[in-house]
């Protein structure tokens, strides 16, 4: 998959808010501070098409992203811990389920989890979530730049053995926003669920 062109379109703070034009979307979900936006950045190819912030909770709409207009990104609000009050981080996590379960135009999700880390209780949360959703997914494992060599296939490993005790079987892709590494294999896997995608034009000889 090429992107030709991304734009970010609007925030969604209702249900019925939602975009009514049909084009495919695909949802980026984790908990909170994973790197959402960080990995919109890398996969768009700039530096700030997404706001990204330090603090838990930045994200606290539904952004939709336009690409090569004809399909959404569509990045959610974090899971979990965020500073804000609980009333308001309960109503995100309402939309949030609603979203995955109910919206007719979600062709698959892209969870996030921090390398870092074995997958955490807000992580297994969200893949129980989609597990009622019925969707395809998949998992990119983000800040590998964070890690060494040898921790890097460790991280993939653990975390497909936390799949496997859920009885699942889910592609995984290690990533890094700050090398780009694991961005071709992300827009790949999206490929098969957004449908068309220009071809990257080729460049002529005089």
């Amino acid at each position: 998959m090429w992107i030709a062109d991304i734009r970010f379109e609007r925030g969604i703070t209702a249900w019925g808010q939602l975009p009514r034009n049909g084009f495919p979307e695909v949802a980026m979900v984790g908990r909170s501070n994973v790197g959402k936006s960080s990995l919109i950045n890398m996969i768009a190819g700039r530096r700030q098409l997404a706001r990204t912030s330090r603090t838990p909770g930045k994200t606290q709409e539904l952004n939709y992203y336009a690409v090569n207009q004809c399909c959404y990104l569509v990045d959610l609000p974090g899971y979990g811990y965020a500073k804000v009050a609980r009333a308001r981080r309960q109503a995100w996590q309402n939309l949030i389920d609603r979203y995955l379960i109910q919206r007719a135009q979600l062709r698959a999700a892209v969870l996030l989890v921090d390398g870092r880390h074995p997958p955490m209780a807000s992580d297994l949360a969200i893949v129980s979530l989609l597990r009622t959703a019925d969707l395809p997914w998949v998992i990119v494992l983000t800040k590998s730049d964070k890690l060494s060599g040898n921790e890097r296939p460790k991280s993939v490993a653990r975390t497909r053995e936390a799949l496997e005790a859920q009885g699942l079987a889910v592609p995984v892709i290690l990533s890094s926003s700050k090398t780009h590494s694991g961005r071709q294999a992300i827009l790949d896997w999206m490929e098969h669920f957004l449908g068309y995608a220009p071809d990257k034009p080729q460049s002529s000889s005089a």
